[in-house]
This record gives structure tokens, sequence and C-alpha cells, in this order.
């Protein structure tokens, strides 16, 4: 709720107070300091009803925005999720943003899921599946009587329909196209066989990690690359959406046709909060039922919450420091206003040595997590790069400035370092909705300062980072991918042609830039490599390569923290199984198989809002019936 015009919010205190500077006529005042002071005090108590679930679990001094989002109440048995995530579309096509992706995980099947136990290739729109030709052909068998939620049929050909799109039209390759490319046709000789002839044997899966879409619905589309998808959907999975509104809600309902069988709630709702601290706060009041993202000590400030249950779960993603390297198009077309200075890549070696890893995960994430070294995390253990590896360097910042110095970089009057004419000055972009982000500049501006760095933190909301990382207006800012079961896409997003096509940074996915021919080779030969052990050599390579190139610093592991309602909600599903994940998973397992908790009130309509509510109701009744008797007063006096 928002009082701009007649009422401060207190700063500290958590209640709000009048405002001064009154200017209403004299005659009046009585009337307004009764009315005021009654509101004044319907406020205190809606306060002190809720004021149990007021977090403080950031610590700060300022009340958390409570009500960011305007979103109507779902009704039902709808489960709440806050959130503050980017939403670029849900366009299957051309999303790559965590939030939406993770939507469309939910909406549409893949030919060949990721096991819910072990993240393993499993049964999707597919029954099963064979290599041949060495793992150049793969023949595929769909299901039977699959149907789309619209009731039409799913065959084969809308599984070439989407492949082919892909191959034919590159801006429909922009979230996926990667794992395309090694694809030479896609056959559909029939309704239940699809066939991918692929260009050399492949060792991954070509049927995973790709949504299908229903052909009938999307080859009406005009520019299916443009196509938000947003209202009206038809989906394979558990979810379907049916509602988007940017920054307040996201709105989906259950699919009665899905076909491991209708889920056993009603829908789901993303109900946006201007920051995390907010969202802990609505998960106390009862405003919402999940939360996830949280920081270390917002998770354990909800430790031993009534009603509320908390996880901490291994997770699959990585957080580093990606840098500008100096963006460029595939065609090699440079853009953006990355500094000069990060294309030498003495000077990123340097900054990764004056960065300590194993601090910020202890100060940072307060022991929630592990230190990275690589951006394959260390929960997938047959890929990530080992602590040990002989190409990981250690902490040390007078290495740091021996390798600046031999570079140089010479340090001015301020310490700091100057080469050319030119300061070793950098900007920090962090988002300032990320409590990580912020603890974690903290300590990087004056570690890079002790080795004569100059960094400039620029903290700004989620859509700028967003917005200027794709464009390339940065030198350094925090990035994260979730990464799948197979490493391939991850891999794959670091190859030169997985960059952008156009120099506003459109036209594909590429994680920091990255362009390296021998990697490319790398890259190309592990996907071919059909015995395991033979490709995990390959992919240490290549990591190795990407590690002493420094394109970006990989810095933590984090533990994923994630709170709910237990007394509304059950049934939540880890992956993998053993101490996994519930949200962000490689699959739609997390929510699948919910259910409302017997004899709980899942109506989705806030209770507090509805105290709150009732009570500001009341005292207008109150402050109307005191200004009739009072007007009537003045109306007796002179007549």
């Amino acid at each position: 709720m928002r009082f701009d015009l007649t009422i401060d919010r207190a700063v500290g205190g958590g209640l709000p107070v009048l405002t001064k500077g009154n200017t209403m006529r004299t005659r009046f005042r009585s009337l307004r300091c009764l009315s005021a002071c009654l509101l004044a005090g319907a406020l205190v108590a809606a306060g002190s009803m809720g004021g149990a679930g007021v977090a403080r679990a950031s610590g700060g001094d300022d009340v958390a925005e409570s009500s960011a989002s305007s979103a109507p109440a779902a009704k039902g048995n709808v489960l709440r999720i806050a959130t503050s995530g980017f939403v670029d579309s849900f366009n299957p096509f051309t999303s790559i943003y965590l939030l939406p992706t993770n939507s469309i995980r939910y909406m549409y099947e893949s030919l060949v899921a990721n096991d819910q136990k072990d993240g393993s290739p499993t049964k999707g729109l597919a029954d099963s599946w064979k290599a041949t030709e060495g793992g150049r052909t793969w023949t595929y068998t769909m299901q039977d009587g699959l149907t789309w939620s619209d009731g039409k049929p799913i065959t084969s050909a809308d599984v070439k329909y989407t492949f082919d799109q892909m191959l034919k039209n590159p801006d429909l390759g922009e979230a996926n196209g990667n794992l395309v490319t090694n694809f030479a046709s896609v056959d559909a000789p029939d309704d239940k066989t699809l066939v991918i002839h692929l260009k050399t044997p492949q060792a991954p899966n070509p049927g995973t990690e790709i949504p299908i879409v229903p052909k009938h619905i999307w080859e009406k589309v005009k520019d299916p690359a443009k196509f938000a998808n947003d209202t009206n959907t038809v989906v394979s999975g558990p979810l379907q959406l049916t509602g988007y509104k940017a920054n307040q809600r996201i709105t989906f309902r259950t699919n009665p046709k899905y076909w491991r069988g209708a889920p056993k709630y009603d829908g789901v709702q993303y109900i946006y909060y201007t920051n995390s601290d907010a969202q802990v706060q609505a998960l106390r009041s009862g405003d919402v039922d999940f939360v996830t993202g949280l920081s270390s000590t917002q998770f354990n400030a909800l430790k031993g919450a009534k009603g509320i249950t908390t996880h901490s779960g291994v997770g699959r993603r990585y957080t580093a420091l990606s840098i500008n390297v100096g963006m460029q198009t595939r065609d090699g077309k440079a853009f953006g206003t990355g500094a000069a200075a990060l294309k030498d890549v003495k000077v990123r070696q340097a900054l990764r040595q004056a960065i300590d890893n194993k601090t910020l995960v202890a100060k940072v994430l307060s022991g929630q997590g592990t230190a990275a070294t690589s951006f394959i995390p260390s929960s997938f253990p047959k890929w990530s790069l080992p602590a040990s590896d002989p190409a990981i360097v250690k902490y040390d910042p007078a290495a740091a400035k021996k390798t600046l110095e031999a570079d140089g970089w010479k340090a001015g009057p301020d310490g700091i370092r100057v080469k050319n004419g030119q300061k070793l000055s950098l900007r920090l972009m962090a988002d300032s909705g990320e409590p990580d982000e912020q603890n974690a500049s903290e300590y990087l501006k004056p570690w890079l300062k002790a080795v004569g760095v100059d960094l400039k933190v620029e903290s700004t909301d989620a859509d700028t980072v967003s917005a200027k990382s794709i464009k390339g207006d940065y030198d350094l800012y925090f990035s994260g991918w979730s990464v799948n079961p197979d490493p391939d896409y991850q891999l794959g997003i670091n190859t030169c042609s997985n960059r952008a096509q156009r120099t506003d940074g459109s036209g594909g996915t590429s994680q920091d830039g990255y362009c390296s021919a021998a990697y490319d080779k790398l890259y190309a030969q592990q996907r071919s490599e059909q015995d395991e052990a033979g490709r995990r050599a390959v992919v240490k390579k290549m990591l190795e390569l990407n590690y002493t190139d420094t394109a970006q610093i990989a810095m933590w592991y984090k533990n994923s923290l994630e709170a709910y309602r237990s007394d509304r909600f059950t049934g939540f599903q880890l992956q993998p199984a053993s101490n996994g994940i519930i949200a962000n998973q490689a699959g739609y397992w997390g929510f699948l198989s919910i259910a409302p908790v017997s004899g709980s009130d899942n109506d989705s309509e806030s209770h507090t809002g509805l105290i709150v509510g009732g009570i500001v109701a009341a005292v207008i009744v109150i402050a109307g019936v005191v200004y009739l008797v009072v007007r009537r007063r003045r109306a007796d006096e002179t007549e």
C-alpha cells in the first residue's frame, strides 16, 4: 500500500506517520485530526498484526517494500512464487533468461527430458530412441496418444517443424541454436517416427533441451522471432501460461491433458517484489508460498519460522565476473564500450590473481557454497574443473602486481596504474537488488585497488544490467548461468559462431563474447567423442583454455537457498534427488507433484491484505460518520 500524499513512511520504525505541512483550513482541523488519528491507529493495529512477519533479514535499517506488485489475487489452490526475475519473452526460440526459460520448461516438453534422479536422458515426447552409424543418425519413436493442451495430437511433424525453423532462420536459433549446428537434416517419415541426421557423430543426445512447439499454432505466426508468446498459449507441459504483465505478475494454470497426469493444484502465479527482503516478508506473512535465491542471512532468518520449511541444495548455477574482452559480432564487427585494457589477457589474469574466491564464499555466502573454478559447477563432478587442476591459480596480490608491472602498467602517484597515458580504471556493473553482488563489490573494490586497479561500482536495476550486458556496454558485471547435466550447451555458447549477429548484441547467445579457434576445435572434438572418458578429457582441456584466457572469473557455486510455506503445500521434488534443488531445475520436477496441505486455506488472497483492508474500510466508515455528525452540528449552528 502507498500513502504518498498524506503519510510518510517512517525510516527504521516501520510504521507510517502523519505528514507535516498540513494545509487544510483551520475549521476542518479537528475533523482531519480525528480521522487521521483513527487511520493512524488502524495502521498501527494492522502493523502489529503483520509485524511478526516483518523480515529484518538483511540487517539493514530500511523497511522492505512489501507490496511492489499490484497483481490481483489468484483464486484456488495456486502456488504463489515471489520473484524479481527479468523476462525477455516466453518465446522458446529466443528467450535466454532464467525466469522465462524455467517457465518454458514447464510449458513445453522436449523430445527427451532430464531425469529427476540424476539428470540423465529420460522419456519426453519420445518413448524411446536409438543411435546408429556410430552416433551420426538418431531415430526416435514418439509416445502414443499425446495431445497439446487444445486437444490436437502431438506428432513427429511438430518436432520436425521446431528443428527446421531453427535450422532455416538464424533468429530462431538465438536461445538454442548451438544445439542444432551439427544437424544435417530432420525427417518425419510417419507420425510416430523422427529421424535426426547429423553432420558428424555426436555423443550428447540431440533430442534434449530444445522445447518442441505446436506446428499448427506457430506456422500461423507472421514473425516467430518477435512472437512474445505470453497469452493464449498451447502447451504440452504441466503448466499453461495464461497471463503476463511486466514487473507485476505471471500466471499459469495446470494442463489437464499433460501426459504424466494433471497436477494436483490449480496453477502457479509469480508475483513481483522490488527486492529480496520484500520477498522474505511476503513469505512470512503468507502473501506468497515459495521464495528462492535467498541470501544466507535471509535463509538463516527464516529457519524455524512457523509454517515455513527451508532448504539448501547443491545448485547447478555459477556466479562469475564477466569481462568485456572486446565484444565482436560473429563476422568480426566491434561493438560495445568495454575498456581497451581488458583486451590485454595479462590484465585479465592479474584481476584473477587479485580476487580471493574462498573469502567471497565465506563472507558473502556465509559458507553456503563452493569456490568456483570454471563455468561448469562442481555439482557435475564428471565435467567440472577440479580445484587441483594445474591451470588454477591461487589468490596472490603480490603476483598480480608483478603481472601488471611486467605488462607495463606502472603505479601512478595515487597508486592506480597507468600505461601509455591510460589509467587502469574499470567499471563494475552490479544489480542493486542482489545482496550478494552488493556485498561482493565491497570486497572487490579494495582488493583491486591494492594491486593498482581503480574499480568504480555502478549499481543499477536488473533490467538495465540485462540491456547493457547484451549491448556490451560494460567493463565487468556479475554474470551467471544455470548449467545442464550435459555440458554441451554451456560449452557451445563459448564458441565464436555463437556470438551476436548484429552490433546491438542481438542474434546470438554468447556467455562472455569469448572467441578462440583452439577452443572451437576442441568443442567439435568433444561433441563427437563417443567414449565418455575421452570426452571428459577434451572438456577438461576446454575449461583450462577458457580459464587461462580469462574471459570471465568464476567466483562461486552458491547453494540454492529456498523456503516455502509447508503449511500450505507439500510434495516438492528435488533434482537431483540427493541434495538437489526445487526451483530452477533442468526439468519440471520441482513443482510437478506438489499438493495442497489437507485442511489448509490455500485461497491465494493475502490474509494480511484482508485484515488491513477490513480495518481501513472500518476507519473510512467511522470517519464518515464523524464527518456527518460534525457537519450536521455546523449546519445547526449556521441555520
